[in-house]
């Protein structure tokens, strides 16, 4: 299993924004949804790098998976 890269939350909402999830909260910690599949994603937005142990749980709630998530261009 690849390991998990060190990105920010720029680029972590970038990727989101890609599979098709809409912003539909824009406070301190949006909140992102998919209609295709009716899920809801929370997603914190801070300066720093997200936390790997954070990248994992966004990871999981897209049912994708580590490999997955790293090829989304």
């Amino acid at each position: 299993m690849p390991k998990l890269p060190i990105i920010s939350y720029n680029i972590l909402r970038n990727k989101v924004k890609k599979l098709w999830y809409i912003e539909i909260r824009t406070k301190k910690h949006p909140v992102y949804y998919n209609p295709l599949n009716w899920i809801t994603l929370p997603i914190p937005f801070h300066d720093w790098d997200v936390p790997k142990w954070t990248l994992r749980v966004i990871i999981n709630e897209l049912w994708l998976t580590v490999w997955e998530f790293i090829n989304i261009k």
